[in-house]
C-alpha cells in the first residue's frame, strides 16, 4: 500500500495510490497520515478498502512529506561500508546517530534552497524508515515487526556548517529545506526485506549515486533494536538509514556541491522518486 499527503504546504490531505498511480482521498477513512494511525490496525483496515470507491484526486496537486507531524527525525551516519571508505574515515563500531531538525521536513519535489554562506552544500540519498508502533528493548528479530513503512530521504547536508561551526553535524543537516520526504509511505508487507532495494541520485542528469542497501554496515534492524535502547521509539518516528558512495564531499579529483538551478532526482526500489530544483537563500 502506497500512502501519500497531497496539497499546500500546512493543508495536506491523506491520499493512497492505486494500482493504476492515481491518487485516491482517504479524508473520509483517516485525518491525516500521521503516527497514531499507523498501528497495524488501522493499517489493515485501509488496506482492505476498494480503492475504486475511494473519491479520485484530480489535476496535479503538490505531494507533500508522505508522514505529518513527525515526532523524532533520527539519522545514521557512515552506515555504507562504500561512503566511509570514500570519506576516509573507519567503521563504527556502532551506528552514528544524529538529529536533524523537523523544520527541514519538505515534500519530495519542493525546492531545496541552500541557505546564506552555503558554498558546500551535498546529496545523500537515503532509505527512511518510520516506525508504527512504540518500541523500547526491542531484539533485531522483532524489530521490523514495528516498522510501519518504508520512504525516499534526501539528507541534504552542508559541510562546512557540519564540520566546520564547533558543533555537532546536526548544524549542517537542519538547514530549511534539507528534509525532503517521500513521495510515499509504502508500508512494509510491500518490503518484506529492506536489505535488497536499489538506490540512486542523479543531479542535473548525472547519475553520482548508485547503490544498494545490502551495503550497509548495520541492517535496518540493528539500528531499530540499538535504537530502542537507547530511548523509546514512538509512532511517526522517523530513521534516515545513511547514503552510499557518491556523494559530493566525496568525488575526486575536486569536491562537487550544490549551486543555484542544479536538479537532484533521486530512486528507491518500490519508493518512487524525487525530484528537486535547488535556489540560494538570498
Amino acid at each position: 500500500m502506497r500512502l501519500l499527503r497531497y496539497g499546500e504546504p500546512g493543508a495536506e490531505k491523506p491520499g493512497l495510490l492505486d494500482e493504476q498511480d492515481i491518487i485516491r482521498d482517504l479524508s473520509g477513512e483517516v485525518r491525516d497520515i500521521t503516527g497514531d494511525m499507523l498501528d497495524d490496525d488501522t493499517l489493515a483496515r485501509l488496506r482492505d478498502l476498494d480503492p475504486s470507491r475511494l473519491p479520485k484526486v484530480e489535476g496535479n496537486p503538490r505531494i507533500g512529506p508522505c508522514v505529518g507531524d513527525i515526532g523524532k527525525f533520527l539519522c545514521i551516519g557512515l552506515n555504507y561500508s562504500d561512503h566511509a571508505a570514500e570519506t576516509g574515515m573507519k567503521i563504527p563500531e556502532y551506528p552514528i546517530l544524529f538529529l536533524k531538525a523537523n523544520s527541514a521536513i519538505v515534500g519530495p519535489n519542493d525546492t531545496v534552497s541552500l541557505p546564506r554562506g552555503s558554498r558546500r552544500s551535498d546529496w545523500e540519498v537515503e532509505l527512511g524508515v518510520v516506525i508504527g508502533k512504540p518500541a523500547k528493548y526491542i531484539s533485531e528479530d522483532e524489530a521490523l515487526d514495528y516498522v510501519a513503512g518504508y520512504c525516499i530521504v534526501n539528507d541534504v547536508s552542508e559541510r562546512r556548517f557540519q564540520g566546520k561551526l564547533s558543533g555537532q553535524w546536526t548544524k549542517g543537516k537542519s538547514c530549511d529545506t534539507f528534509g525532503p520526504v517521500g513521495p510515499w509511505l509504502v508500508t512494509r508487507d510491500e518490503i518484506p526485506d529492506p536489505q535488497f532495494l536499489n538506490l540512486s541520485l542523479d543531479l542535473n542528469g548525472e547519475t553520482m549515486q548508485n547503490g544498494t542497501t545490502s551495503n550497509m554496515i548495520f541492517s535496518v534492524a540493528q539500528i531499530i533494536a540499538h535504537l530502542s535502547d537507547l530511548m523509546t521509539l514512538h509512532p511517526g518516528d522517523l530513521i534516515a538509514t545513511g547514503t552510499p558512495a557518491g556523494v559530493g564531499m566525496g568525488m575526486k579529483p575536486e569536491p562537487v556541491f550544490l549551486k543555484s538551478g542544479d536538479r537532484m532526482e533521486l530512486r528507491i526500489d518500490k519508493l518512487g522518486q524525487q525530484n528537486q530544483n535547488v535556489t540560494q537563500d538570498p
